[in-house]
């Protein structure tokens, strides 16, 4: 039966040979996973805390196994806490890519919306002209004015969105002061 480090939380290592100590301890530590390491002896126990230092490693005395299922315990909770923070740094940086993304189209609206107001005047002033331009430019000339309107109505809606989440932003800041102020918080 082959190991699978991914399907492992956590390790409890005891009464094991001295020679099969090392040997056991590397591959559990490289794994990354938790290891409850339990020692029968003093020289043993300082082993593994000298050359394995995110092993946890106590000597079996009375009481032991309360000992054992309390490091454990903690051990599992722990991991969890640390999945849990990997989880959200990804989501963070994920969040950061796309508010990046969002903060330059922002930025750029207004140069998006300086290129788009030259492209529906000019695409506009060309078609007030009826008899200057073939029915195949004339349909091409539509083409673009009509896209031009599709990108005006997208910008238009960056702004409004832009508005909203200022809005929520600032409704958000002022009403978590206000929490702050009320006497008992």
């Amino acid at each position: 039966m082959g190991l699978a480090p991914e399907s492992l939380l956590l390790s409890i290592v005891s009464r094991i040979q001295p020679q099969a100590l090392s040997s056991v301890l590397e591959v559990l530590s490289a794994i990354g996973k938790r290891v409850i390491f339990v020692s029968d002896g003093a020289s043993t126990l300082q082993t593994v805390h000298d050359r394995w230092p995110g092993v946890i490693a106590f000597r079996q005395k009375d009481n032991w196994l309360d000992t054992l299922i309390l490091l454990a315990s903690e051990a599992l909770c722990h991991a969890e806490a640390e999945a849990r923070a990997v989880r959200a740094e990804k989501a963070n940086a994920l969040l950061m890519h796309e508010a990046t993304l969002g903060r330059y189209m922002l930025e750029m609206r207004h140069s998006l919306n300086n290129m788009l107001t030259a492209t529906l005047g000019n695409s506009e002033l060309l078609l007030l002209e009826p008899g200057s331009l073939s029915a195949e430019a004339r349909s091409q000339i539509e083409t673009i004015r009509n896209m031009a309107l599709r990108i005006h109505e997208i910008l238009r809606r960056f702004s409004s969105l832009e508005q909203e989440l200022s809005v929520a932003g600032w409704q958000g800041r002022t009403e978590g002061q206000a929490r702050l102020a009320t006497p008992g918080n």
